[in-house]
């Protein structure tokens, strides 16, 4: 540089000093960017590996192990589309592996005897040969955990607007459905319509028989089935958010059938699919159904016990759709399952 200045101008000098200024700035910068670079990549590598670690250390775990050990309990309510649902479970289950098993109960009574209680607790637990396990029928909710048992089935039910279930279920003890159309109903030759049977004020479209979705969430308590409890109403709901992984409605079962595939592959893979182009989408009608009208809405609705039940399907279809809004989008008419968007990061002691 001594040399440069006795040979260069001052003002050559000057511009030499700021060219070597800047290729300083530039080499400086440059070299941040690299170290800024290393770092984020050593950063993606690591997260990688602990992902990785991740991966197989539930993929080694016994306890997750392809859900053989899981059992579901799906205690149908009648006329909420159960048979429909249920004929999904009985086409998946030699392709998905898993066993079907319907739970029949006496004269399709949802209580169970003390003792009975027991040995479908402990057949459901110790049942190894029928594991993975999906039972379904006209059930109430059993807590399991009363037993003494560490480990619980998982539970799942579908509800339905009440009056629309009470008048499905009216015309379905009349007339059957389109399941099994020569089966002769318990109220069959009776042609009177279910206005009819409102107006003049019939035991089989009183407000008490709205009382059901509630008493099946509740369970096996005597209060339970006391009409109008308000303790019961609170009971269901507090089952319905601690006790049932996913609760569907009728209206919206399709949506039901899709959280259910995402959450439970080990049973239900392939189902969305087979509900959407399956002939048994829709398999299960009840036959010469005819709408209620609104004056035998309105009649009903005057009802506290219509208010209980509404209640309980309002907050259930509340609480669906909060699950749902977490779980799937809609795009140009389509439902889409959003991607996983959780990771495991910094996880210690490291995995040779």
């Amino acid at each position: 540089m001594g040399l440069l200045r006795i040979m260069m101008p001052p003002k050559f000098q000057l511009l030499a000093v700021l060219a070597f200024g800047v290729a300083m700035l530039f080499i400086e910068n440059q070299i941040k960017k690299l170290d800024e670079s290393r770092a984020k990549l050593e950063r993606n590598m690591a997260r990688h590996e602990e992902q990785r670690q991740t991966r197989d250390s539930l993929r080694d775990s016994p306890a997750l192990a392809d859900g053989d050990d899981l059992v579901i309990i799906y205690n149908r309510v009648p006329k909420t589309a159960s048979t429909s649902f249920t004929n999904i479970a009985y086409d998946l289950c030699g392709k998905n592996r898993f066993h079907v098993l319907h739970i029949n109960t006496t004269k399709n009574n949802p209580v169970m005897s003390l003792q009975d209680q027991m040995r479908f607790v402990r057949n459901v637990t110790s049942w190894r040969e029928m594991k993975p396990g999906f039972y379904h029928g006209h059930v109430a909710y059993l807590d399991f955990s009363k037993f003494g048992l560490k480990g619980k089935p998982v539970y799942i039910n579908i509800v339905r607007d009440p009056i629309e279930r009470l008048v499905s279920y009216y015309y379905f003890l009349r007339f059957g459905d389109d399941y099994r159309p020569g089966l002769r109903r318990r109220k069959q030759g009776d042609k009177k319509t279910f206005d009819e049977c409102v107006s003049s004020g019939g035991s089989d479209c009183a407000p008490e028989k709205l009382w059901l979705q509630i008493p099946f969430f509740c369970g096996h308590y005597s209060e339970c089935w006391n009409v109008g409890s308000r303790w019961a109403l609170e009971q269901a709901k507090y089952n319905l958010v601690n006790e049932y992984l996913l609760v569907g409605v009728t209206e919206e079962l399709e949506d039901f059938i899709m959280m259910l595939e995402a959450a439970l592959p080990r049973f239900f893979r392939g189902a969305t699919e087979l509900y959407r182009t399956g002939k048994k989408s829709h398999l299960r009608k009840t036959s010469e159904k005819k709408p209620a009208t609104k004056e035998s809405v309105s009649k009903l609705q005057q009802s506290n016990i219509w208010k209980m039940e509404n209640e309980f399907y309002e907050f259930a279809l509340e609480q669906f759709q909060f699950v749902r809004a977490h779980s799937v989008r809609e795009k140009d008419g389509e439902l889409f399952l959003l991607a996983q968007n959780f990771f495991y990061e910094k996880i210690y002691p490291k995995v040779n």
